[in-house]
């Protein structure tokens, strides 16, 4: 059984990074697995839904924000990802991740550049990842409006640069990325 990894939340400045694990098994009957990043958010929360029923395992993990800044982004990544294959309830016979880096597991593992838009499994780990980051920086819209995270899900857009200046560095920002540690180090921090 084929296991696909993949994660969402590398580039942003704030929340975790997450990471997805899924077997699909033979037939899982889904159509029009992709590419996260190519769908629409009302087709990735569909094609979910619908993931975590056919599925014959997935799991969904992270590695919070304090994670990323003491061991760096691309370390959290893996951690990310070790702990979703870790967390299945199927031990798959080989793992094909998204990228160029493997997680250190126990099964063979090996990267695949583009493979969510190659591989259904990683597809589908791609969009379990996606919208379960999502969902969480909605959460934290909740608690923090004033950053914007509904809107643009702590990546680094203008807007967010803005409100990281009006409002200063939450506990959800990541302290290690260069635009944060900037405001960090002149005072701006909550």
């Amino acid at each position: 059984m084929i296991c696909g990894v993949d994660e969402a939340g590398r580039g942003p400045l704030a929340g975790p990074v997450y990471a997805a694990a899924v077997i699909l098994g033979e037939d899982s009957g889904i159509t029009g697995l992709a590419d996260s990043k190519k769908l629409s958010a009302r087709r990735r929360d569909a094609l979910a839904i619908e993931i975590k029923a056919r599925a014959t395992a997935w799991c969904i993990a992270s590695a919070t924000v304090e994670e990323i800044d003491a061991i760096n982004i691309l370390q959290a990544t893996l951690l990310a990802m070790r702990r979703a294959v870790e967390g299945l309830s199927v031990t798959p016979g080989e793992i094909l991740v998204d990228g160029l880096f493997v997680p250190k597991v126990t099964v063979h593992a090996r990267a695949i550049v583009r493979g969510d838009s190659s591989v259904a499994e990683i597809s589908a780990a791609s969009i379990l990842a996606k919208t379960a980051r999502d969902a969480y920086m909605l959460e934290l819209h909740e608690r923090f409006p004033e950053y914007g995270f509904d809107r643009h899900k702590g990546y680094p857009t203008a807007a967010h640069l803005q409100a990281l200046r009006a409002n200063g560095v939450s506990s959800v920002h990541r302290r290690s990325f260069a635009p944060v540690r900037v405001l960090v180090s002149a005072g701006i921090a909550t």
